[in-house]
């Protein structure tokens, strides 16, 4: 259930960074650094769900969860940089927050798992 969750936000999430980012004008190399970092989120999430094993599934979390900081400091940047209002990037960070405390809970969860699984 809460894979799917995460699947679902994280999509949204990567259609609300396009759109934010065609807002960005004169700025590419920020535009395209946080279109590939917004949209990696997701796309890593999805890879999970077909992992090869618990290793490979907390793997592919993982990254999604580094792309999903990366993401939160392009967003700073252009916030700190004033290319963007403060008011403009406050929903995509607060959502960008709620995607990783996610994503480490489930990546948590697994670790936890996999350790008692082991026991």
């Amino acid at each position: 259930m809460a894979e799917n969750k995460l699947a679902d936000l994280s999509t949204e999430f990567a259609v609300q960074v396009l759109r934010f980012t065609d807002d960005i004008k004169g700025h590419y190399s920020l535009a395209n650094q946080l279109e590939r970092s917004g949209t990696s989120i997701g796309a890593n999430i999805r890879e999970a769900k077909y992992a090869h094993g618990k290793a490979d599934f907390v793997a592919k979390l993982q990254i999604a969860l580094k792309e999903c900081y990366e993401t939160e400091y392009w967003l700073e940047i252009a916030q700190k940089a004033e290319i963007v209002s403060e008011e403009s990037v406050k929903t995509l960070l607060h959502d960008c927050g709620a995607i990783r405390r996610m994503l480490i809970s489930s990546i948590n969860t697994a670790k936890d798992k996999s350790s008692q699984a082991n026991s």
